[in-house]
Protein backbone atom coordinates (compact mmCIF):
# COMPACT_ATOMS: atom_id res chain seq x y z
CA UNK A 1 0.00 0.00 0.00
CA UNK A 2 1.26 3.52 -0.69
CA UNK A 3 1.33 6.42 1.83
CA UNK A 4 -1.90 7.82 0.25
CA UNK A 5 -3.55 4.89 1.43
CA UNK A 6 -2.38 4.94 4.57
CA UNK A 7 -1.34 7.50 6.78
CA UNK A 8 1.15 6.38 10.23
CA UNK A 9 1.50 9.23 12.48
CA UNK A 10 4.91 8.60 14.18
CA UNK A 11 4.52 8.26 18.48
CA UNK A 12 7.22 9.82 20.61
CA UNK A 13 7.47 6.74 22.22
CA UNK A 14 9.37 5.54 19.13
CA UNK A 15 6.52 3.19 17.42
CA UNK A 16 4.12 4.13 14.42
CA UNK A 17 0.40 3.89 14.34
CA UNK A 18 -1.39 3.55 11.05
CA UNK A 19 -4.10 4.80 10.71
CA UNK A 20 -6.36 4.11 7.01
CA UNK A 21 -10.24 5.13 6.36
CA UNK A 22 -12.50 8.35 5.99
CA UNK A 23 -11.77 9.39 9.35
CA UNK A 24 -7.98 10.00 8.68
CA UNK A 25 -7.34 12.28 5.34
CA UNK A 26 -3.95 13.50 3.87
CA UNK A 27 -3.03 17.00 4.20
CA UNK A 28 -4.04 18.94 1.68
CA UNK A 29 -5.80 16.62 -0.83
CA UNK A 30 -9.59 16.60 0.55
CA UNK A 31 -10.37 20.23 1.33
CA UNK A 32 -14.42 19.58 1.43
CA UNK A 33 -16.56 18.36 4.59
CA UNK A 34 -17.65 15.62 1.89
CA UNK A 35 -15.05 12.68 0.24
CA UNK A 36 -17.26 11.56 -2.80
CA UNK A 37 -16.12 10.16 -6.03
CA UNK A 38 -17.74 12.88 -8.28
CA UNK A 39 -15.72 15.15 -6.61
CA UNK A 40 -18.59 17.92 -6.51
CA UNK A 41 -20.93 18.31 -3.93
CA UNK A 42 -23.10 15.53 -2.73
CA UNK A 43 -26.91 16.11 -3.28
CA UNK A 44 -29.56 14.62 -1.77
CA UNK A 45 -33.48 14.40 -2.14
CA UNK A 46 -35.55 16.37 0.30
CA UNK A 47 -39.03 16.87 0.93
CA UNK A 48 -40.10 20.79 0.54
CA UNK A 49 -42.94 21.74 3.25
CA UNK A 50 -45.65 22.94 1.32
CA UNK A 51 -47.42 24.65 4.41
CA UNK A 52 -46.37 27.54 6.40
CA UNK A 53 -47.25 26.68 9.93
CA UNK A 54 -45.16 24.99 12.26
CA UNK A 55 -48.21 23.68 14.48
CA UNK A 56 -49.65 21.16 12.34
CA UNK A 57 -49.10 17.82 13.41
CA UNK A 58 -49.13 16.10 9.90
CA UNK A 59 -46.50 14.43 7.67
CA UNK A 60 -46.32 13.99 3.89
CA UNK A 61 -46.10 10.72 2.80
CA UNK A 62 -43.65 9.86 -0.06
CA UNK A 63 -46.29 10.42 -2.62
CA UNK A 64 -48.53 13.02 -1.31
CA UNK A 65 -51.41 13.68 1.89
CA UNK A 66 -52.80 10.28 2.92
CA UNK A 67 -55.82 10.98 4.81
CA UNK A 68 -57.19 7.96 7.21
CA UNK A 69 -60.86 7.70 6.62
CA UNK A 70 -62.53 5.68 10.15
CA UNK A 71 -65.86 3.98 10.67
CA UNK A 72 -66.47 2.70 6.69
CA UNK A 73 -69.86 1.21 6.66
CA UNK A 74 -68.88 -2.50 5.41
CA UNK A 75 -70.82 -2.44 2.02
CA UNK A 76 -69.15 0.57 1.04
CA UNK A 77 -67.52 0.68 -2.18
CA UNK A 78 -64.73 2.66 -4.15
CA UNK A 79 -66.91 4.60 -5.87
CA UNK A 80 -69.01 5.64 -3.18
CA UNK A 81 -66.12 6.88 -1.52
CA UNK A 82 -64.88 8.29 -4.24
CA UNK A 83 -67.57 10.07 -4.88
CA UNK A 84 -67.46 11.52 -1.54
CA UNK A 85 -64.17 12.81 -1.22
CA UNK A 86 -63.86 14.45 -4.72
CA UNK A 87 -65.82 17.31 -3.81
CA UNK A 88 -62.80 18.15 -1.80
CA UNK A 89 -60.32 17.70 -3.91
CA UNK A 90 -58.31 15.41 -6.67
CA UNK A 91 -57.95 11.77 -5.19
CA UNK A 92 -54.56 11.14 -6.47
CA UNK A 93 -54.88 7.61 -4.88
CA UNK A 94 -57.82 5.86 -3.19
CA UNK A 95 -57.61 2.41 -1.00
CA UNK A 96 -60.29 0.54 0.36
CA UNK A 97 -59.47 -2.77 1.57
CA UNK A 98 -61.17 -5.72 2.40
CA UNK A 99 -61.67 -8.69 4.48
CA UNK A 100 -60.41 -11.79 2.74
CA UNK A 101 -62.58 -13.84 5.03
CA UNK A 102 -65.81 -11.69 4.63
CA UNK A 103 -65.28 -9.94 1.66
CA UNK A 104 -66.44 -6.67 3.32
CA UNK A 105 -65.08 -3.52 3.60
CA UNK A 106 -62.34 -3.39 6.78
CA UNK A 107 -64.19 -0.35 8.41
CA UNK A 108 -61.10 2.40 7.28
CA UNK A 109 -60.44 3.68 3.66
CA UNK A 110 -56.75 5.02 2.68
CA UNK A 111 -57.38 9.04 -0.07
CA UNK A 112 -54.43 10.57 -0.78
CA UNK A 113 -54.31 13.63 -2.08
CA UNK A 114 -51.84 16.02 -3.89
CA UNK A 115 -51.68 18.96 -1.58
CA UNK A 116 -52.13 19.47 2.17
CA UNK A 117 -54.54 21.76 1.38
CA UNK A 118 -57.10 19.43 -0.45
CA UNK A 119 -56.31 17.07 2.25
CA UNK A 120 -57.09 19.40 5.30
CA UNK A 121 -60.90 20.01 3.30
CA UNK A 122 -61.45 16.70 3.25
CA UNK A 123 -60.66 15.98 7.01
CA UNK A 124 -63.00 19.49 7.60
CA UNK A 125 -65.57 18.50 5.34
CA UNK A 126 -65.85 15.51 5.58
CA UNK A 127 -65.21 14.36 9.38
CA UNK A 128 -68.39 13.86 11.56
CA UNK A 129 -70.64 13.30 7.92
CA UNK A 130 -72.75 10.14 7.10
CA UNK A 131 -71.23 7.81 4.50
CA UNK A 132 -74.14 5.02 4.35
CA UNK A 133 -75.99 5.87 7.34
CA UNK A 134 -72.48 5.56 9.20
CA UNK A 135 -70.87 8.95 10.80
CA UNK A 136 -67.00 8.96 9.15
CA UNK A 137 -64.16 10.03 10.66
CA UNK A 138 -61.00 11.72 9.35
CA UNK A 139 -57.70 12.25 10.21
CA UNK A 140 -54.21 12.77 8.93
CA UNK A 141 -52.79 9.49 8.49
CA UNK A 142 -49.12 9.96 9.30
CA UNK A 143 -48.15 12.24 11.82
CA UNK A 144 -45.27 14.00 13.69
CA UNK A 145 -44.33 12.77 17.05
CA UNK A 146 -44.56 14.97 19.80
CA UNK A 147 -41.35 17.06 20.09
CA UNK A 148 -39.15 15.93 22.94
CA UNK A 149 -36.28 17.39 24.79
CA UNK A 150 -32.87 16.60 25.01
CA UNK A 151 -32.27 12.91 25.94
CA UNK A 152 -30.24 13.53 29.49
CA UNK A 153 -28.62 9.83 30.30
CA UNK A 154 -30.37 6.27 29.34
CA UNK A 155 -33.10 7.03 31.45
CA UNK A 156 -34.86 4.20 33.12
CA UNK A 157 -34.49 0.66 31.98
CA UNK A 158 -37.85 -0.40 32.18
CA UNK A 159 -36.53 -3.85 34.11
CA UNK A 160 -35.19 -4.78 37.23
CA UNK A 161 -31.06 -4.88 36.98
CA UNK A 162 -29.64 -8.05 37.11
CA UNK A 163 -28.97 -9.48 41.02
CA UNK A 164 -25.50 -9.05 42.35
CA UNK A 165 -23.31 -12.71 41.84
CA UNK A 166 -23.41 -14.95 45.04
CA UNK A 167 -20.32 -16.54 46.02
Amino acid sequence: MSDDEMNIDDIASGGAVRRKGRGFQSSGKHTGGSDNKGGGDASYDRLETTHGSSDTRAARSVEGWIVLVTNVHEEATEEDVQDKFSEYGEIKNLHLNLDRRTGYVKGYALVEYETMAEAQQAIDGASGTPLLEQVVQCDYAFVRPPPTGPKKGRGPRGRSASPSRRR
